[in-house]
C-alpha cells in the first residue's frame, strides 16, 4: 500500500510488525531505494520516504510522501512514523539528493541534498536513531593517478556542483547529527546488468550507434573512474545496518570495485562486444574538444557537456580496506566481467534498454525496432 503523510492512521496495524526493527529509505522510489527496500523487506520494517511515492510497493512497505525541502512535510512524515511505529529506528538510510548532467548551476543542490539533509536531521532528533547513513561519492576526492589508491582521509577536492553538494552535506552531518551515529558511504558509479550507470550507458550508445564522437576521447585514455554493481551496494548498506552497534559514531568508508577499467578498456570491449571488434579510441585537444563539444550543445542535446572535458583526465581508484575491516564487505561483481550481460540485454530489446536507461532513441537502427518493437 501507498500513503502520503496526509493519510490517516487506519493502517497502522496493517503495516506495523512489532517483531522487526525500523529502517527509514530516503528516496525511496528510486533505483537503489526501491531495491533497497525490496532487499530489507523481509527482516526489517522498511518504510520508504520519498516525494512521488511508490505506485507499487511491496505488500509489506509503506510509503510515505514527503518534501524534503519542506520543514512541515518532513514534520508530518516523520509524524506518521512516530504514530504507526514508534520513535526507535534502527536505521536512517538517506539516498535523497539532487542531481543532474548538464553543468549549469542549479539551486536545488542546495536545497535538496544540503539544506533538506539539515532539516531531516534537525526532525530525526525527536527520534531514538541508532544511526543515519549518508550516500555520497567518490566525486569528492582529489582525482589520483593509475596504481594510486584513495583512502578515505585523502585530501577533498570537488570540482563540480553534484560533489561539492556532498562534500557540504557530509559536513552538516557531522556538525548537525547530535548524538544520532552517521555512517557516510562514499560510493563509486553504480551500475546493474541493465546498464542504469549514465556515462556508461552514454558511452556503450555512442559505440553501438557508431556515431563519430565514440573513436574520440579528450582526456587520458588509460585513466577512469570506479564502478559498483548495483548487488553489491545493496549487501553494503545491508552490512552497514547489521554492524550498526560495532561501528565508529562518525565514519567514512569507501565502496567501489578495487580494480578501475581504463577508458580505452572500456572503449575496447564494449566495441568487442557490440560490433566484434575492438573500438579504436584518439585522444583529441581539449580546446578542440570543447568547440566541438559547445557546437553539438547548440543543435542537440549530447551528453557531453563542454564543462566535462575539464575533467577528463580525473582518474579515481579506492582503498576499500576500511570497508573489509569495518564491514566485512568486498565486491562480488567486477564491472568488466558484467559487460557481457549489460550488452546482451542491449542487442535482446535495444528500445527497452534505451528506454530503461532514459536515452533518445532515434539513433536506433529502423531493422532493430522493426524486430523487437513492430508497432513503432
Amino acid at each position: 500500500m501507498t500513503n502520503t503523510e496526509n493519510e490517516g492512521a487506519s493502517n497502522v496495524f496493517e503495516t506495523k510488525d512489532p517483531g522487526k526493527e525500523l529502517v527509514l529509505v530516503t528516496g525511496g522510489s528510486g533505483l537503489i531505494g526501491s531495491r533497497l527496500i525490496e532487499r530489507l523487506q523481509n527482516d526489517y520494517q522498511a518504510v520508504g520516504l520519498d516525494r512521488s511515492g511508490n505506485t507499487h510497493p511491496p505488500e509489506k512497505v509503506e510509503y510515505v510522501g514527503f518534501d524534503i525541502t519542506d520543514e512541515k512535510s518532513i514534520a508530518m512524515a516523520l509524524n506518521r512514523v512516530k504514530y504507526a511505529y514508534g520513535r526507535k529506528i534502527a536505521s536512517v538510510i538517506h539516498l535523497a539528493a539532487y542531481y543532474d548532467f548538464s553543468g549549469k548551476p542549479s539551486p536545488l543542490y542546495e536545497e535538496v541534498t544540503v539544506k533538506g539533509t539539515e532539516k531531516l536531521l534537525h526532525a530525526l532528533q525527536e527520534f531514538d536513531v541508532e544511526q543515519f547513513v549518508f550516500s555520497s561519492t567518490n566525486l569528492i576526492y582529489k582525482p589520483g593517478s593509475p596504481g594510486e589508491k584513495i583512502n578515505e582521509d585523502c585530501p577533498l577536492a570537488p570540482n563540480w556542483e553534484y560533489p561539492e553538494s556532498k562534500v557540504d552535506t557530509e559536513a552538516i552531518i557531522h556538525d548537525k547529527r547530535g548524538a544520532i551515529p552517521a555512517v557516510i558511504l562514499r560510493l563509486a558509479g553504480v551500475y546493474d546488468e541493465q546498464g542504469h550507470s549514465i556515462p556508461l550507458s552514454h558511452q556503450i550508445q555512442r559505440i553501438y550507434e557508431k556515431s563519430l564522437t565514440s573513436y574520440f576521447y579528450s582526456g587520458d585514455v588509460t585513466h577512469g573512474n570506479v564502478f559498483l554493481h548495483l548487488d553489491d551496494l545493496m549487501a553494503a548498506l545491508v552490512k552497514t545496518i547489521e554492524k550498526r552497534y560495532e561501528l565508529p559514531d562518525d565514519v567514512a568508508i569507501n565502496i567501489a570495485e578495487p580494480v578501475t577499467p581504463s577508458y580505452a578498456a572500456l572503449q575496447e570491449r564494449i566495441g568487442v562486444l557490440v560490433h566484434g571488434k575492438e573500438w579504436e579510441t584518439f585522444e583529441i585537444p581539449k580546446p578542440l574538444a570543447k568547440v566541438g563539444a559547445w557546437a553539438q550543445d547548440l543543435i542537440s542535446d549530447p551528453f557531453i557537456k563542454p564543462w566535462m572535458i575539464d575533467r577528463a583526465d580525473d582518474h579515481y581508484e579506492l582503498d576499500i580496506s576500511r570497508a573489509k575491516r569495518l564491514l566485512g564487505w568486498e565486491p562480488q561483481h567486477n564491472l568488466m566481467d558484467t559487460l557481457p550481460a549489460m550488452i546482451e540485454n542491449l542487442k535482446a530489446d535495444p528500445v527497452a534498454w534505451y528506454r530503461r536507461n532514459k536515452l533518445d532513441e532515434s539513433g536506433i537502427p529502423e531493422k532493430s525496432k522493426l524486430e523487437h518493437h513492430p508497432e513503432l
